[in-house]
């Protein structure tokens, strides 16, 4: 089926075929390659894309499904510069498998998430998996980033 997708802002008409999904478009037709296919079963948050200004994960969202326009880590990566300094900062990352993913939910919250304290910060960022750091430096970064948003995140 033939449909028009605006990711980050450009338009991109494909021929989507039934079952696919949001991931395999980004990553193998379109090469925005942030976005990871971690555990494919919507469980790790490897894959979180912006879809409507809200943090959906691509490995289970149909590419057919999809109205809204999709933003990435690469499209964000403007927005996302103080969350990602921040994270550099704090130790918050290690191996940057998960990166990407987190980067994006970030910007969710620093958009209009409850920035009000750590807890409601963990329950945010609860959809995004790290095997490596472990999380205090995931919720350090995204305090710094919360202190200083003046700027853009």
């Amino acid at each position: 089926m033939e449909q028009t997708l605006e990711i980050n802002g450009n338009r991109h008409r494909l021929d989507i075929e039934a079952g696919e999904t949001l991931i395999e478009v980004l990553r193998d037709r379109l090469k925005l390659t942030a976005a990871k296919v971690g555990c494919g079963r919507g469980e790790c948050g490897a894959c979180t894309v912006l879809i409507g200004g809200r943090a959906k994960l691509a490995c289970v969202t149909l590419a057919a499904c999809v109205d809204d326009p999709v933003e990435t880590a690469e499209g964000l990566a403007d927005e996302a510069r103080g969350f990602r300094e921040a994270m550099a900062d704090r130790g918050g990352f290690q191996c940057s498998y998960c990166t990407p993913g987190m980067v994006v939910r970030a910007v969710s919250i620093l958009r209009g998430g409850d920035l009000s304290d750590d807890d409601a910060l963990r329950r945010d960022m609860a959809g995004n998996l790290c095997r490596c750091t472990g999380y205090q430096g995931i919720i350090e970064s995204l305090r710094l980033a919360s202190q200083t948003k003046g700027s853009p995140a």
